[in-house]
């Protein structure tokens, strides 16, 4: 989930956008939708990068970052695509509920649940390295086995 870093939401644009490189007068973003168009946005502009947005926890102290939450959501749905068009209120506390236990219910709100799933629906088309496992690599585990056999 490190692309979450890259990956943002820019208050008055609808969408998720990847951070490119800083420009003059502010960033340049590629939207993350089938045009994939490239933009500046400037630095006045209000960005919430996916990888510091939590979910509010019953417990005051305790927040649930969105990478977690992503990740309860693709083990649960196996990367299908959700639409929050057909899901009625009801669904949507159903979902929330299936996917993060104890989420506090008095500040996460129904617009919040549908703007999660629109997202991460975003993320499984758009992004789909994103969900994938990392892989260790046991090349580099067995080299030091090796070396040790050849002494």
């Amino acid at each position: 989930m490190e692309l979450l870093k890259e990956i943002a939401n820019f208050s008055g644009k609808s969408g998720l956008y990847r951070i490119l490189k800083p420009g003059r007068g502010g960033v340049i973003v590629e939207s993350l939708d089938g045009k994939r168009e490239k933009s500046m946005i400037g630095a006045s502009a209000r960005v919430s990068v996916l990888k510091d947005i939590s979910i509010f926890m019953a417990d005051d102290d305790k927040a649930a970052p969105l990478s977690t939450v992503f990740e309860n959501v693709h083990n649960k749905y196996k990367g299908q695509t959700l639409d929050t068009k057909s899901m009625s209120d009801y669904q949507l506390v159903d979902f929330m509920t299936e996917v993060l236990p104890g989420y506090d219910t008095d500040k996460v709100y129904l617009s919040d649940i549908r703007k999660l799933i629109t997202w991460y629906t975003i993320l499984i088309v758009q992004v789909p390295e994103l969900f994938e496992q990392p892989t260790e690599e046991p090349a580099a585990e067995e080299q030091p086995a090796e070396e040790k056999e050849s002494e």
